[in-house]
């Protein structure tokens, strides 16, 4: 049987080519129902009006209150679409609200319990809207390690954080990443500074918030306040979290990944590279499997393995290698791996 670790998108990964990704794919209509009821209940439009909109709408599918039910629900339902007969998932983890994802995933939170945490949140988020972020790369278009660029990058980040008015933050340690966080001073700051990269970056992220923050200190008490830890439960996959430590099945602490989940991951840095490193390191998994929707992970995958020089890969090339000898990365987004990881394909 082949061993996998499955890997939950986060936010930004529903655009406009998955626009009708849950009805192609969700397998299950009852659980899709109910998470249609829930969002009536909350007075919101429903995964299905969103989902089957006639056009994808950037002001409406990315905001946080409508992307993290849809994110949640799509990476659920591809979970629930892996061939468990032939795969044999020995870990799940995820990138920022994918950790949520991947509660629901390895079973700390039942189906329902998960969307109502990944729903919450996401509106929590979307109503306070508190700062913004941006990405920016740090490796180079062969992916080989560079810890001395990195560190230049961190120390400007560390420098504009330093001045008065300005905040500026690592919020997401993304492969050849740096997801920064921060207030609009701190933000424009880092535009004007950085040197500009292929057209595209520094680049900001629309309808983001400065995730994995201080400054999402209320957002994380308001979602304790509404959040109990009762509807956690003991995991019964491992789970790596955004620390890259491990919740064992069975011997979670449930109180302190209540605490985690809404406390240190919403305010605190998450290193989605650290997680990807542990994952293979401890887990050593013949195949890593990300989830839908969307199809832009697998990079940032690839070069964490690359960064934890993971069976001896240093570069794109060493990977590019692997990957055509042993198919290491399934993105079910992408129909033709999709059919490698699912009964039906």
């Amino acid at each position: 049987m082949t061993t996998a670790v499955v890997i939950c998108p986060g936010r930004g990964t529903y655009n406009k080519t998955e626009l009708g990704y849950l009805h192609r794919h969700f397998p299950d209509a009852g659980m899709f129902g109910s998470f249609d009821a829930e969002r009536q209940r909350q007075g919101q439009e429903t995964l299905t009006a969103l989902d089957g909109a006639e056009r994808f709408s950037l002001a409406k599918h990315t905001r946080g209150d409508n992307a993290s039910g849809l994110i949640y629900a799509a990476t659920l339902g591809d979970f629930l679409s892996i061939d468990r007969s032939a795969i044999d998932v020995v870990a799940v983890t995820g990138n920022s609200m994918g950790w949520y994802s991947a509660l629901a995933c390895a079973g700390a939170l039942s189906p329902q319990d998960g969307f109502a945490v990944a729903n919450t949140m996401g509106t929590l988020m979307q109503d306070a809207l508190i700062g913004g972020q941006l990405v920016y790369p740090f490796l180079g278009d062969d992916w080989a390690a560079n810890a001395a660029r990195r560190a230049s990058l961190l120390g400007t980040v560390a420098d504009i954080d330093a001045r008065e008015g300005h905040i500026l933050r690592l919020s997401i340690n993304l492969g050849g990443m740096l997801v920064l966080a921060g207030n609009d001073a701190g933000l424009a700051a880092f535009e004007a500074e950085a040197e500009p990269l292929d057209g595209r970056f520094p680049k900001r992220l629309g309808n983001h918030a400065a995730f994995h923050t201080a400054m999402q200190e209320p957002v994380s008490l308001e979602g304790r306040s509404r959040l109990s830890p009762d509807l956690f439960k003991q995991p019964e996959v491992p789970m790596v979290d955004g620390r890259g430590s491990i919740w064992w099945p069975y011997a979670a602490d449930l109180h302190s990944l209540w605490d985690y989940t809404l406390g240190a991951q919403v305010t605190q840095t998450y290193d989605f590279t650290r997680a990807i490193e542990v994952a293979a390191r401890e887990f050593a998994p013949d195949l890593f499997i990300i989830t839908g929707p969307g199809t832009t992970l697998g990079g940032a995958v690839a070069q964490s393995l690359i960064l934890g020089n993971w069976r001896g890969m240093a570069s794109k090339d060493d990977f590019r290698k692997v990957q055509d000898q042993t198919g290491l990365l399934a993105s079910m987004g992408m129909a033709d791996q999709r059919g490698k990881v699912t009964a039906q394909g």
